[in-house]
Order: structure tokens, then sequence, then C-alpha cells
């Protein structure tokens, strides 16, 4: 199937797990609100089989938030699913400062999307993400104050 490469921009109120429900809320109807497949998203979840061999290729394999900022490892399964922040020496990488606007993100999000090659986007932005099935997120700013989050991450082999 190959990998699948997912970012969202969303709005946040201070609560990381909160904007990743919204966000999922909002991606389950987009994907499978009208199909009758699934009710529920936590419906799509229990479908073992399918989130197990596929997955939906989308925010929604992600299943909870964790607080470390440290990469997470093939090795350990209860890294698989999870989104984290990204480092504070990352963000001040690939944005400058450490209160990116959505402006920036952006940016640096379409720049992904129009890398020439593997070695231009592994040193970008998405690069970050070297592991499946996983996410980062950044804290967003207008001026001083969080307003959204860059979300980014990866599905499938």
């Amino acid at each position: 199937m190959g990998a699948c490469e997912w970012d969202y921009v969303v709005r946040y109120e201070g609560d990381v797990e909160a904007a990743l429900a919204s966000l999922q809320a909002r991606v389950f109807q987009e994907e499978y609100g009208d199909d009758g497949r699934y009710r529920s998203l936590e419906d799509l979840y229990e479908d073992e089989e399918f989130m197990g061999n596929e997955g939906t290729q989308t925010i929604l394999d992600i299943d909870r938030v964790v607080a470390t900022d440290e990469p997470p490892t093939c090795s350990d399964i209860a890294d698989y699913g999870t989104l984290r922040p990204l480092a504070i020496h990352r963000v001040m990488h690939h944005f400058g400062t450490d209160r990116p606007s959505v402006k920036q993100y952006e940016e640096l999000a379409a720049a992904a999307g129009e890398a020439a090659s593997h070695e231009e986007h592994e040193k970008g932005l998405f690069g970050e993400c070297q592991m499946r099935w996983t996410g980062y997120y950044v804290v967003l700013y207008s001026g001083d104050k969080p307003t959204h989050l860059g979300i980014f991450g990866f599905s499938g082999d």
C-alpha cells in the first residue's frame, strides 16, 4: 500500500486532546459519515481487521496524545498510534522561532509536498516523522497567543 502522509491545521484552545478529538470527528464525518459502514469512530476502531491491516490513512489512525517529545521507536509497540509534540529545538530549527504562525506552518507543509527528492523531503518539517502510524503537532500562534495546531504524520508501510 505504501505510506500516506497527512497534515491538518486545527483550532487550539489549550487542550491538545480536545483539538485531536474535534479534528477526528470532522475527518470521520468527511470520510465515513455517509457510507453507513461505521456509525461512529468507536465502530471504526472496533473493526480491528481493517484498522490493523489497512487503517484509514488519515488522522483517524492516531488514537492518543503522548506528552513526550522523544521520537517514537519501532521497537516499542506503545509508540504506534501516538501524536506527540515536536521538540522545541526542532520547532526552532524549522521555523526560526518558538512561536510559529499558521502561515509559516502552511508554507512548510506546501514545501514538503513540493519536495523534488526524498532527501529534500527528509530535511523538511514532515521528515521529522520517521515512524509510520505516528504523528507530531506544533502549537501555532497569532502574536503571543496559541491559536492552532499544525498536525502531521504518516500512516501505512
